[in-house]
């Protein structure tokens, strides 16, 4: 009895102790793909994995030739489609090899080797502090990456030490395991990735005094910079203050507005003057320097020729935009006043304009025959109206006439219609054969330039309008010709009578008044 007991009780502790190592060996498992898992991304691993890569395609593809090598004369047909098999595999390994051919040498060399730090920028005047500061944040994000990379290689050496300690604990347990069989390349890994953290804590140490220095000394040359550029604004500040101040003292003593005037531009002169020589002193060992005072000089002109550039650009978008050309025919409105005339001269600073006899001239101006200069800036901010854009040369004109009220208006509107065809039909196939080359270029909807005429009530008769496309050079030539034209043949109808403004009185007979006989007395 007391056998079959003790049997028992050791069948129960093996039992026991067996499911411990089960569940141990899972906890050991789950544990290893956890750190591969997060190992997995590492770029060093990566960079081992794709040097093992390109080792085990080189042996393969080593085989695969030598295979070939055997086979390439055979002529049966199992050989033949071996080969082709053989010469597939073989281009895609080559593939494979060519794109991993970097870390056929030395896998770790791009992270091993601490980048280069740049040489320290001359922080001499006041744009190249810009240029400093710029420089300490970038050899410091390069600090901070390469540091970084270290970090990795600290975090993937301790999850390695962690992983050969499981992998030995399964060994004791499960000689048979898969992961006991990986064991020895866990251990590899970790001498080789040893060696590399020996060589990169070295490599971190020089180059991380190195960032140091070069912040230094960075640093040292911006607060020095600083304070020259300073001590240059004090002086400047000083000068023009005191300027001001004789300013205002002339303002207030003297009342020649002339001579005021003459004293003021000449301190402003000597203002600028000085300003300029410091800024030469303070920056002239260099053209570098010299160009940073040109800089500030040119803004200044900028200011002061404002107009003078408006008109330079303005120069640029006529010329390069194509909107007026010399010899078209504009108007410009300005000041309430309109001119109409052709363009003679596109200079860099304005338009010049010969003034001709037109309809604006009739009815607005009264004279013509001036020459009118325009700012070229003007395209900024004026209406200019260009009658001869591109190939234009026709424009719409019209006149009209008013008829009584008791007049045969359609026969009226028939007669003028005609007439008004007759005289502009060139004009009019002109418009439209020009109108139609515009298509290219604009999105033109309407291009209907028949004579249109239009009716209205007016308070003294009908008045009906005419329009028509006339030439833009010599709209009041046709239009004087149709009104001629037209008062002759309205003239010869009798049931067409041209309206006025007329008053009609209707006089009522006088009432009679008693006529007086004489005195009468009592």
């Amino acid at each position: 009895m007391r056998k079959l007991f003790f049997v028992f009780f050791l069948c129960t502790v093996l039992y026991a102790e067996n499911e411990s190592d089960i569940s141990r060996l899972g906890e050991y498992t789950a544990r290893i793909e956890a750190i591969d898992k997060a190992d997995k991304s590492n770029i060093w691993l990566t960079r081992h994995e794709n040097y093992d890569a390109y080792k085990k395609r080189k042996a393969e593809l080593e085989t695969i030739l030598e295979e070939i090598k055997k086979i390439r004369f055979r002529k049966d047909s199992e050989s033949i489609a071996r080969l082709d098999e053989l010469e597939r595999k073989r281009d895609v390994l080559e593939s494979h090899i060519e794109q991993l051919s970097e870390f056929q040498n030395a896998p770790y060399s791009g992270l091993l080797k601490s980048p280069d730090v740049p040489s320290t920028p001359s922080v001499s005047n006041p744009f190249a502090i810009f240029a400093g500061f710029s420089y300490i944040k970038k050899i410091r994000q390069d600090l901070e990456s390469y540091k970084k990379q270290v970090n990795e290689l600290e975090i993937l050496l301790r999850d390695l030490k962690e992983k050969e300690e499981i992998q030995e604990r399964i060994s004791h347990l499960d000689p048979q395991n898969h992961l006991t069989q990986s064991f020895e390349q866990t251990k590899v890994l970790i001498q080789e990735f040893n060696s590399a953290y020996d060589i990169v804590l070295t490599s971190s140490s020089v180059y991380e005094r190195k960032i140091e220095e070069s912040v230094k000394t960075a640093s040292d040359a911006i607060k020095d910079e600083i304070k020259h550029t300073l001590y240059i604004i004090t002086i400047i500040a000083s000068i023009i203050l005191i300027s001001f101040l004789l300013k205002f003292l002339i303002k207030s003593f003297m009342s020649a507005n002339e001579r005021s005037y003459i004293i003021n531009k000449v301190i402003n002169i000597i203002n600028i003057t000085l300003i300029i020589l410091i800024l030469l002193f303070a920056y002239i060992e260099n053209m570098t320097y010299l160009a940073a005072v040109l800089g500030f000089a040119s803004a200044g002109i900028a200011i002061a020729m404002k107009d003078m550039f408006m008109n330079i650009l303005g120069w640029m978008v006529i010329i390069f935009g194509r909107s007026f050309s010399v010899g078209d025919r504009v108007k410009v409105n300005q000041n309430g006043l309109s001119y109409v005339g052709d363009i003679v001269d596109i200079s860099l600073m304005r338009m010049t304009i010969l003034e001709d006899v037109t309809l604006t001239t009739y009815l607005e101006n009264k004279r013509a025959g001036r020459v009118i200069f325009i700012p070229n800036n003007f395209i900024f901010t004026t209406l200019i109206a260009n009658y001869t854009h591109e190939t234009l040369k026709t424009v719409w004109d019209g006149i009209y006439i008013t008829i009584s009220f008791d007049s045969n208006y359609k026969k009226a509107m028939y007669i003028i219609k005609e007439i008004v065809k007759k005289y502009s039909k060139g004009y009019t196939e002109i418009a439209r054969t020009k109108l139609n080359q515009l298509r290219q270029r604009y999105n033109l909807k309407n291009t209907n330039v028949e004579p249109r005429i239009f009716s209205f009530i007016e308070p003294h008769g009908l008045t009906i309008h005419i329009w028509y496309m006339t030439n833009s050079y010599a709209a009041l030539t046709l239009r004087s010709t149709l009104s001629g034209e037209i008062i002759d043949a309205i003239n010869k109808e009798d049931d067409i009578m041209i309206a006025y403004p007329t008053q009609t009185l209707n006089l009522k007979s006088a009432a009679k008044l008693p006529q007086k006989t004489g005195d009468q007395t009592e």
